[in-house]
């Protein structure tokens, strides 16, 4: 039976440190593991300790190439997804690896966009982004382009009954 506390590491492709943080386990459905962070929740952001401000609920899927924080107020992105590989689970622990790609979409506007661009291709030099790497990744980004837009799930409503549980 799996504990009620997961730790989320999500690292860059050549190992250095980007996010790490205890979540808490809500469920687990076909999209995937439900996680919420609470206000105040000590982590780990591009290697320097950190405090959450606001909290967030992440969807951990099962075997894409992203992963899903869904925001609540006052932040200005309501879902903000990070093209990652898919997770590896140790025990409660989830790794992933972190690809620069997002796919966010604005709270006020509904405006979905591609971000960081401009970090992936430089990381795809520096690191040495494999070929097959290259093209999940931008499949990955192609379709949340899509998804987060046309109202289909994990991105409509299914998210609100988590952030309810994080919520202060």
């Amino acid at each position: 039976m799996p504990s009620d506390t997961v730790r989320v590491v999500y690292t860059k492709y050549d190992g250095s440190a980007h996010r790490d943080y205890p979540a808490r386990r809500f469920d687990e459905d076909e999209l995937g593991v439900w996680v919420g962070v609470t206000r105040g929740t000590e982590s780990v952001y591009h290697g320097r300790p950190s405090v959450e401000q606001i909290p967030f609920v992440l969807l951990i899927p099962h075997h894409t190439w992203w992963t899903g924080m869904f925001n609540p107020q006052p932040r200005t992105s309501e879902v903000y997804c990070d093209i990652t590989t898919p997770a590896r689970w140790e025990g409660d622990t989830v790794h992933i690896i972190d690809l620069d790609l997002d796919v966010v979409r604005r709270r006020s506007t509904g405006l979905v966009e591609l971000r960081d661009e401009d970090e992936f291709e430089e990381h795809r030099t520096q690191f040495g982004y494999p070929d097959d790497l290259v093209r999940e990744a931008r499949a990955a980004a192609d379709e949340l382009l899509v998804a987060l837009g046309d109202g289909r799930e994990p991105f409509a409503t299914k998210y609100h009954q988590y952030l309810q549980k994080v919520a202060d």
